[in-house]
């Protein structure tokens, strides 16, 4: 019998687009022969499952459930492909885990603590991952911009710090440009993190559970045509993703190494992607994704492909996993 899966997709941040266009692309290609897809599209105003005609009907978050032409449609798992919040930090995770309905991505704890860029370096910090030097900020702190450079130098990068897909992040060379810098990261958030310039390679590393195993996926060089990789380099084709990274043996080891110990230090499960910058010689985290983009053009569906990993493959691998373990089995 087919298993009913609510590909959730949307969510309350800048970043719901990019969801619905990688809930979609999941909608694509799922197994059909295994599986039922619902798209669940969720808003702030209201959670709905839209059918082939367009048309909504709204879930009733009692339990997770659809009324569909007077029959009550209940669900199997949630493939969860919400960027930001509520589907990244960890709100969604602990709501199916109440519920007892299993789902794709990591934990509640695990997705806010990688939500939150600063707390997951400071918990990484003491395991040896290197990263960049750095100054946070909550909003309506003082603000001692002399403070903040002499710690971290220029130039620097100021971010919001729960956003993804370079939402709030501004690139500050000179000093008169670290206020405007603070308010517009602020406009994201009401955390901000100020993080030293590390130049070198970027890559970024996808680490999934794949068939029981935790597996290192081809590293992708990120070569942004933009001063770095903001918004329109990700999504607007102003940059170019190249996998395999064009790395040596030695490096290739040593970020391979480094991500696979992030994924499995934080007790990492389903997807991620997380990004480095060689720096010195060493590469350098700066921040790991639980619900990375999944669109064709996105890096992970890439880099499982240079693996020999199809998109259907990818996404039964991740339904199964969760169904056959759930959270609260562990």
């Amino acid at each position: 019998m087919k298993k009913n899966i609510a590909i959730l997709m949307g969510g309350y941040s800048s970043e719901f687009d990019i969801s619905i266009n990688s809930g979609n692309v999941v909608y694509k290609h799922i197994d059909r022969d295994k599986y039922t897809p619902y798209r669940v599209h969720i808003t702030k105003e209201r959670w709905f499952y839209v059918d082939d005609s367009d048309a909504t009907h709204t879930i009733d978050r009692n339990d997770f459930s659809v009324l569909i032409d007077g029959e009550k449609i209940t669900f199997d798992a949630a493939f969860n492909t919400v960027h930001g919040t509520p589907g990244e930090d960890g709100l969604l995770q602990a709501y199916f885990r109440l519920i007892r309905i299993p789902q794709t991505s990591c934990d509640y704890y695990q997705a806010a603590l990688s939500f939150n860029k600063r707390d997951c370096i400071s918990t990484l910090k003491p395991y040896g991952i290197p990263t960049a030097s750095n100054y946070f900020l909550n909003q309506g702190d003082p603000i001692d911009p002399e403070a903040i450079i002499n710690t971290v130098g220029l130039p620097c990068f100021v971010k919001a710090n729960k956003a993804g897909s370079s939402y709030g992040i501004s690139k500050v060379k000179i000093l008169q440009e670290l206020l405007p810098a603070i308010e517009h990261a602020y406009k994201e958030d009401d955390e901000i993190i100020i993080e030293s310039f590390l130049s070198g390679t970027e890559v970024s590393v996808g680490v999934i559970n794949f068939n029981g195993e935790d597996i290192v996926l081809p590293i992708t060089e990120i070569v942004s045509h933009n001063e770095f990789f903001d918004y329109e380099a990700k999504y607007l084709g102003q940059s170019e993703e190249i996998t395999p990274a064009r790395l040596s043996e030695e490096d290739t080891e040593k970020v391979k190494e480094l991500a696979l110990k992030v994924y499995q230090t934080l007790k990492m499960k389903g997807f991620s992607r997380s990004e480095y910058i060689f720096h010195n010689g060493e590469p350098h985290f700066l921040e790991l994704n639980t619900n990375p983009g999944l669109s064709e053009a996105s890096i992970l569906p890439q880099q499982a492909l240079k693996a020999g990993i199809s998109l259907q493959e990818l996404f039964t691998n991740v339904i199964e996993a969760c169904i056959n373990k759930p959270a609260w089995s562990e």
